[in-house]
């Protein structure tokens, strides 16, 4: 594995995931295939935040352990294998190094876990958000690959904002933001994807995620749990 991971612990405070059963069939843009020098996807807006909803945020960030899948059955992690397997070859041309797409997709499979989002979901996300770059700024300052406003290493982190570019540290700031925000909406994926880009209530950008997951969706007989 690579180094440039955080070490997370798991987290009780986000469990569980309500889902909109839509998929849009937008087409994904050219140019999530070149990726551009700067990210557009907007950014999340700074909220106030009882402080118990803030104590429970940033536990969820600031926990420690390893981001390593666990399985309780040999058919879960073959499962898993399978998913690795075919989600590396679709990413294969945004990240060519083995290495690299195989330690990005543990993490946003174990994040996405952690938080009881859907891995298809996330992934669609990225792409939309940062089209898979680890360094992308958006014009409203939000970074990485979920394209992290720097406000909330302040409201909820230890108040660096440059380790959004961590990539274990993005990923789970965003993964613990999303499942916040489906929370706020009781469970409205529109509302809460379109709170996470700054744009609640319209639709251009939860339609843009809802139609890049469909590059992700595993259509597999998972195994039971």
């Amino acid at each position: 594995m690579t180094s440039e991971r955080d070490r997370p612990a798991s987290i009780s405070a986000l469990n569980g995931v309500s889902r909109r059963a839509c998929l849009v069939s937008l087409a994904a843009p050219a140019a999530w295939l070149v990726a551009p020098a700067q990210a557009h996807a907007g950014g999340q807006l700074e909220e106030p935040l009882m402080d118990s909803v803030r104590t429970a945020l940033a536990s969820a960030v600031g926990n420690y352990a390893p981001p390593e899948p666990e399985f309780f059955t040999t058919e879960s992690r073959l499962y898993y294998l399978r998913w690795l397997g075919t989600m590396s070859d679709r990413l294969r041309r945004r990240k060519p190094e083995w290495e690299v797409r195989r330690d990005f997709l543990q993490t946003v499979w174990y994040e996405s876990k952690r938080a009881g989002l859907d891995v298809s979901l996330v992934l669609g996300l990225i792409q939309v958000e940062s089209a898979f770059r680890k360094f992308a700024v958006s014009s409203v300052g939000a970074r990485g690959y979920m394209q992290v406003m720097p406000f909330w290493t302040r409201v909820i982190g230890d108040g660096d904002p440059g380790k959004l570019f961590h990539m274990q540290t993005n990923l789970r700031f965003g993964c613990v933001i999303l499942r916040h925000y489906i929370d706020r909406e009781r469970g409205d994926l529109f509302m809460a994807l379109g709170r996470y880009n700054g744009s609640r209530g319209r639709s251009p950008y939860p339609d843009a995620v809802f139609g890049a997951q469909r590059n992700w969706l595993f259509n597999d007989t998972p195994a039971a749990a």
